[in-house]
């Protein structure tokens, strides 16, 4: 239970941050009624974004350009002022001089609060620094900010915060940004090169009756029109292989694919499935063929076939390892399974592993378990692992020349599976069997088992040719290419468990506005700030800045009282200094300014 001086502090806490709030409400309120209502504006015209103007500075010098964007920065001193404004493309500094934008819009301007979304209209020029910026004409606030954004030196750095909260993630974090800007360019290169190969990209149904083509549980959903229970789809697969036998020879499909599962940093409950079918090919084609898209995605997105992931560099651009379960498993642990004679053999070597396993589990199952137990791991650099045994691939061809055993792999990176691939099965009587053996597991208790699917079932018998398919991970190789820690990372608005109604330390706004303050976040640990007096009627502006601080909006801002417990030259620069602050909590904070021409570090 906290404190009463906690409970007090966070009081306090809250009073500050609705006083800053609604300080922005006010000025709201001032604008609507000075007939400046920002949200009555209904469009801008901008010309031209930031790295745009950068990228072509030559060419737009002294030409007049409109930006627009969010304002992340505000240096006003006296009569110009510069400022920072974020757009899509990244940041552009905007100089602002009463004498060019009039005098009143430039009191607006002086006004304005950081998060404020503005137009900006002027020249391209370069300060006396070398730095591109706009020469402001005109500023036009296009929508008030009445929420406050979280502190710029400490960022959002709640991960749950980031995740709920993800638009003030990409706000906040210029490299979260890019993260999903390159996710949007993997998806448009995949579809360039499978296009590129005559794929033909489809859309198959989300709802099913029967929820196959993978070892997963599905979600259950009701149809009240139909008075039925439907299931969300866990793969792509059994509609895409109706389409093989309807003469589709190359087809693919990229969407949303929901599994009733845990979540960790691989995997999430609903993610991005691609899977793809290719008529008289082989489970070796889908390897080409995967070589050949991971090659061309990283180099058309990264730059190289080199990538940084978790630590360990990633090869995309050597040929990719190609070796079998078994004799991978060999490897790792000296046990051959060609040499294991039956289920009865592969148990008691799981006994003597110590590897958990069920009554019901056979010899293929078993050797599936060695291999996550004493290879996955251990498979950093790409390797396709092939010949599964046919336990555990109940819609994959066996290998003619060892039936217990299926023409399948997975690609592994970094210890992590990344694709599924088969030579699919298009015999229907071997299916059925195979769908009879899946049943009898669900019966037992596997979940995760599949049942029959009938229509399928009609389909194979009509008659579907060789087929390739495979099925890839989108989101892990978003995280691969990013070089992403978890999943999460990678989903705008990944799965998260429902914030508590009741909980209102956790609310939509208040979140935000605990990452603003500092003092909330202390109060919020139960960390007590010691309560001084302090005398501030004789507190002065340091002349040097006397023309720069906009007293109106000073005095209703977010300003605390802090010790100065060091003040160093940050090494090789000649603008910054670096002050260490302690502001009671005896919680250490470092912030970098650029007042080293002023002042050197006593």
């Amino acid at each position: 239970m906290p404190n009463d001086t906690s409970r007090n502090n966070r009081q306090n806490d809250g009073a500050e941050l609705n006083h800053i709030l609604q300080a922005r409400r006010d000025k709201l309120s001032e604008l609507q009624a000075a007939g400046k209502d920002p949200f009555v504006i209904t469009k801008y015209d901008q010309t031209h974004h930031s790295a745009e103007i950068r990228d072509h500075y030559d060419e737009l010098e002294g030409k007049e350009v409109s930006i627009a964007g969010r304002l992340m920065l505000k240096r006003v001193m006296g009569k110009a002022s510069f400022c920072h404004i974020s757009d899509r493309d990244g940041s552009i500094q905007a100089y602002v001089a009463r004498d060019s934008v009039g005098e009143e819009a430039y009191a607006d301007f002086k006004k304005l609060d950081i998060g404020d979304i503005v137009g900006i209209k002027g020249t391209v020029f370069k300060t006396k620094t070398g730095e591109v910026s706009v020469h402001a004409e005109s500023v036009t606030l296009l929508s008030k900010s009445l929420q406050v954004l979280p502190e710029k030196f400490h960022g959002i750095t709640d991960t749950d915060m980031r995740y709920r909260q993800r638009y003030i993630d990409l706000i906040m974090n210029p490299e979260v940004k890019d993260t999903f800007i390159k996710r949007s360019m993997v998806l448009r290169e995949i579809r360039r090169y499978l296009d590129e190969r005559g794929f033909m990209e489809v859309e198959t149904p989300m709802l099913v009756e029967n929820a196959g083509g993978a070892a997963a549980r599905p979600f259950v959903t009701h149809f009240n029109a139909l008075n039925e229970d439907k299931k969300l789809r866990i793969s792509l697969e059994l509609y895409l292989k109706r389409l093989i036998v309807g003469g589709l020879e190359k087809v693919y499909e990229i969407g949303r694919v929901f599994r009733n599962e845990g979540t960790d940093a691989m995997h999430n409950p609903e993610f991005t499935l691609m899977e793809l079918y290719q008529a008289y090919t082989d489970y070796h084609g889908m390897m080409d063929l995967t070589e050949g898209l991971y090659r061309h995605v990283a180099q058309a997105v990264c730059g190289t076939t080199k990538l940084n992931f978790r630590g360990n560099v990633i090869d995309l651009g050597q040929p990719f390892k190609r070796a079998t379960m078994v004799d991978l498993v060999k490897e790792y642990t000296g046990i051959d399974f060609d040499q294991v004679k039956d289920d009865a053999e592969a148990r008691a070597l799981a006994r003597e592993h110590k590897l958990e396993f069920m009554e019901m589990h056979k010899k293929g199952d078993i050797l599936s378990l060695f291999f996550e137990e004493y290879v996955e791991d251990k498979l950093i650099q790409p390797t396709f692992v092939m010949d599964h045994p046919v336990e555990i691939s109940p819609l994959t061809k066996r290998k003619p020349d060892k039936p217990g055993y299926t023409e399948r792999f997975e690609l592994f990176i970094n210890g992590g599976e990344f694709a599924n691939a088969y030579s699919e099965l298009n015999d229907p009587i071997d299916q059925r069997e195979r769908f009879k053996a899946q049943e009898a597991l669900l019966a037992a208790g596997d979940e995760e088992a599949n049942t029959t699917d009938e229509d399928f079932m009609n389909a194979l018998m009509v008659g579907m040719p060789p087929t390739g398919g495979i099925g890839y991970g989108i989101d892990r190789l978003v995280m691969l290419l990013t070089d992403s820690d978890a999943i999460r990372d990678v989903l705008l608005f990944p799965t998260l468990k429902s914030l508590d109604k009741n909980d209102t330390s956790k609310s939509q706004g208040n979140v935000q506005a605990e990452a603003a303050s500092e003092g909330a976040q202390a109060a919020a640990s139960g960390a007590e700030i010691p309560k001084i007096e302090l005398d501030l009627s004789k507190i002065k502006v340091e002349p040097l800045f006397e023309d720069m601080v906009d007293f109106e909006t000073f005095s209703k801002s977010d300003f605390r009282v802090v010790k100065v417990e060091d003040c160093e030259a940050v090494p090789k620069s000649k603008k910054l200094l670096k002050f260490t602050l302690n502001d009671g909590t005896d919680r250490k904070r470092t912030i970098l300014s650029g007042i080293h021409e002023f002042y050197e570090p006593e």
